[in-house]
C-alpha cells in the first residue's frame, strides 16, 4: 500500500442545498464520513486539495487520513459526484476504516513489455477485455494494480484470471470461470469489431443523447441528501 496522505477538513452543522452551495462558492466541497455503526460526520474539504488527490491514480483504492477539529479519521473514498458540465467534484463519500471489513474494489490492470511480444511486433493488437479486476479484501490489503507481462505472447494468445498473483486475503469476485483479461488479436479482427461497435453507436445516438440531457438536468441536484 502507498503512503497514507492527509487531507484537512472542517465540520459542518447541517446538510441541504443552500449550505452545500455556500460551501462550494467558498472553494469547499461538501463530504460525509460514514460507517462502523457511527453517526455520519458532515464535513467540507478544500476543493483544490481534493482535486489533487482525485488527479492521482487509484483514488478509490487508497486510504486517506481526514483531519477534522483535531481528530484524525482514516477513510477510504467510496463515491464522488461531479457536475455534469464542468466535471468538477460536487460531493464525496468517505467510508470509515475498519481492519476486518471486506470491501469490493476495482483494481487497475497495467500491461508491461509490449515490445517483447512477438505477436504485437508482427502487427497484432492488444485487445483489452478488462481494464480493471474486481476483488474482495480488507482495506489494508487493497493492491495498487495488477501487472500483466506480455513477453513472448503471440497472436491468438489470451491472458486469463489464472495469470494473476493474488496476495493473501485478496479474492476475485468472479470465481466460477477463468475469465479473459486480454488477448493478442490480428489487426483485421479488431477493425471488424470496431466497425460493428460504430454502427451500433449510430443507431443508438438519438436515445443516448436524450438520456444524457436528462442526466445533466438531474445531476445539478445530485448530492448528499439532495444538496
Amino acid at each position: 500500500m502507498a503512503e497514507v496522505q492527509t487531507i484537512a477538513a472542517a465540520s459542518r452543522d447541517r446538510a441541504g442545498k443552500g449550505t452545500a452551495r455556500a460551501a462550494r462558492r467558498a472553494g469547499q466541497i461538501p463530504a460525509v464520513i460514514y460507517g462502523n455503526k457511527e453517526e455520519p460526520l458532515l464535513i467540507t474539504v478544500d476543493r483544490t486539495r481534493l482535486e489533487q488527490e482525485l488527479g492521482k491514480r487509484g483514488f478509490f483504492i487508497r486510504l486517506l487520513d481526514v483531519e477534522v477539529d483535531g481528530a484524525t479519521h482514516r477513510v477510504l473514498p467510496r463515491d464522488t459526484q461531479y457536475h455534469p458540465v464542468t466535471d468538477r467534484p460536487l460531493h464525496v463519500d468517505f467510508l470509515r476504516y475498519s481492519a476486518d471489513r471486506k470491501l469490493t474494489v476495482e483494481i487497475p490492470v497495467h500491461f508491461l513489455n509490449e515490445e517483447e511480444s512477438p505477436g504485437l511486433k508482427s502487427g497484432g493488437v492488444l485487445n483489452v477485455v478488462r481494464h480493471t479486476i474486481e476483488v474482495l479484501c480488507v482495506a489494508d490489503a487493497i493492491p495498487d494494480a495488477y501487472e500483466i507481462d506480455l513477453t513472448g505472447l503471440e497472436v491468438g494468445d489470451s491472458i486469463h484470471a489464472s495469470a494473476l498473483t493474488l496476495s493473501e486475503g485478496v479474492e476475485l469476485t468472479i470465481t466460477d470461470r477463468d475469465f479473459t483479461i486480454a488477448t493478442i488479436a490480428t489487426a483485421s479482427v479488431m477493425a471488424v469489431e470496431e466497425a460493428v461497435e460504430g454502427e451500433e453507436g449510430v443507431e443508438g445516438e438519438e436515445g443516448a443523447e436524450g438520456e444524457a440531457a436528462e442526466g445533466a438536468d438531474a445531476g445539478n441536484d445530485k448530492t448528499e441528501g439532495g444538496e
